[in-house]
């Protein structure tokens, strides 16, 4: 994160996994990554969003 002169925390865009944010709204915390961005999910919420993108990135190496 870096200051603007007035300040102001501006933070980093970063890219996001298109998986990461589909697992979000599916598992309904999308509004809250919206609201807070990632770093206001808890670890239990963190947790499972990477179980479902593990899941699901085994699932499509193991259909190639």
């Amino acid at each position: 994160m870096t200051q603007d002169r007035g300040g102001t925390v501006l933070k980093k865009a970063v890219k996001v996994d298109p998986i990461k944010i589909e697992v979000a709204k599916e598992l309904g915390l999308w509004e809250k990554v919206q609201k807070e961005g990632w770093s206001g999910l808890t670890a239990q919420e963190t947790g499972r969003i990477g179980g479902f993108i593990g899941k699901r990135k085994k699932a499509m190496k193991k259909d190639k």
